[in-house]
């Protein structure tokens, strides 16, 4: 039964459904945690912002413990972890208890995550392994689609502690289920890299602290500029202890493989530009263009609706046309429907909305599933758990400090209310900023697949 490869993938994406849902319904929830718990801004931050960096932390250190524990077992004690994380945060008596369960949570989803992708890795081949991340990409966009008007008809109904206790309940559900899994692991995985796991989990918690508390304390702020500088310099110690160390979690090798790499940067400028939107635009919608928290998450849906559909379209595009092809036509539509969305204003409507977030959807939707296949491929069977830790970590860091970097310009703008009239100007800044990222990952994933091509004309494939 262990090798049934439809169980198996039922199993794994019964799990990976609570991951998005747990964000965007964290991200619905927020003005009523604050309500309802009296934290400032800052603090009520860290509910969505304490879950993804330990999320993207960990992923590092989850990827080896997958490589030598066997990806089963560490998949079954990451979604334990979440559900537990997921059920006390239903009723944790302050905004601070909140946060440090939410960062549990984090860590117990980084190693459930990056399990269920080696899984599906080791689990499929050739067309099947395609299909298997479609559907995983599927999945990922129904949670993302469906996730905010979810919460918002779940708050109404049971309160904002539901939208942590339901994903846990998907968590226990999916832990039924974990005997059916087949176990992997690498037998050439060495250990784990705990002190390159803690100099970058430690490194990312203080830059997001000092983008977090810069609005409020001010960005001349002691503790603000000793966040940054504690910040940069554990990252620059992290960077040094990765190439020193025997067996570290981050193989700067696989960044040297320009397929690898041009998914990596394609995955992290997509979620920076659409988590940061799922997480602050409903409140824009609410306090500035007056639409109800049930409306905004109806809104919601033209943005995020494609991403349930299209990954099935892409995993069908791409038996005709270059991965990369479609990968690039995706980073194009990302990029044109930010900057579109910079037309938003007071008096918008979600029928004015319809055409920029459908846009920046579509291009999203086609690259999910897609891009995590891309960089599995280039990565070879090995090294599967790695690959998706170092993949998975790149992405997460750059969808958490995507989320600290607009909410600081967001607070910084409306002085710490999100509302009023300097919304809808920091909100613009932000959108031209993301568009010029895009502009700028467009052109070197362009030059990163063409070099492949060059060198290595057929990516290799990932064996079961």
């Amino acid at each position: 039964m262990r090798n049934n490869q439809a169980v198996t993938l039922a199993t794994v994406l019964l799990a990976v459904l609570m991951f998005p849902i747990t964000l965007t319904g964290a991200a619905i929830a927020l003005p009523d945690i604050r309500e309802a718990l009296h934290g400032d801004l800052a603090s009520v931050q860290w509910v969505v912002n304490a879950y993804n960096t330990t999320f993207a932390g960990f992923m590092l250190a989850a990827g080896g413990l997958a490589d030598i524990l066997g990806r089963r077992r560490v998949f079954a004690f990451g979604t334990g972890i979440f559900a537990a994380g997921g059920l006390l945060s239903a009723v944790a008596p302050n905004l601070l208890v909140l946060d440090v369960l939410r960062g549990l949570s984090g860590i117990g989803a980084s190693a459930a995550a990056t399990s269920a992708v080696a899984i599906l890795a080791s689990a499929f081949d050739g067309p099947k392994r395609a299909r298997a991340f479609s559907l995983f990409g599927t999945v990922i966009g129904f949670g993302l689609a469906f996730g905010p008007s979810v919460a918002s008809v779940l708050m109404g109904a049971l309160g904002w502690q539901a939208v942590f206790w339901l994903p846990a309940a998907v968590g226990v559900a999916a832990l039924a289920l974990v005997p059916v899994l087949p176990e992997s692991r690498n037998p050439d995985a060495l250990g784990v890299d705990w002190p390159g796991t803690a100099t970058f989990t430690a490194g990312l918690l203080l830059v997001i602290t000092g983008f977090i508390e810069g609005p409020a304390l001010g960005w001349a702020s002691p503790l603000v500029l000793v966040a940054f500088a504690g910040g940069v310099a554990l990252l620059v110690a992290f960077v040094v202890i990765e190439r020193r160390v025997a067996n570290p979690m981050f193989h700067f090798d696989l960044l040297r493989t320009p397929r690898f790499l041009a998914a990596a940067l394609a995955a992290a400028a997509f979620v920076a530009v659409l988590v940061p939107l799922i997480v602050y635009l409903p409140s824009y919608l609410t306090a500035v263009m007056g639409q109800s928290a049930q409306q905004a998450g109806a809104t919601l849906i033209l943005l995020t609706a494609p991403i349930l559909v299209l990954p099935l379209l892409a995993g069908i595009l791409v038996r005709r046309v270059a991965e990369n092809s479609v990968l690039l036509v995706a980073l194009v539509l990302v990029g044109a429907g930010t900057l579109w969305l910079t037309t938003i204003g007071p008096d918008s409507t979600a029928l004015s909305l319809a055409a920029p977030l459908l846009t920046l959807g579509a291009g999203i939707g086609l690259s999910t599933g897609l891009v995590d296949n891309m960089a599995l491929a280039s990565a070879g069977p090995s090294r599967a758990g790695t690959a998706s830790g170092m993949f998975g970590t790149s992405r997460l860091a750059f969808e958490t400090i995507g989320i600290a970097v607009i909410g600081s310009i967001l607070a910084t703008g409306t002085g710490g209310t999100l509302a009023g009239p300097g919304y809808t100007d920091s909100l613009h800044l932000s959108l031209w900023l993301m568009g010029a990222m895009i502009a700028g990952v467009v052109v070197l994933f362009t030059v990163l697949t063409r070099r492949a091509a060059r060198t290595s004309p057929a990516p290799a494939e990932v064996p079961a």
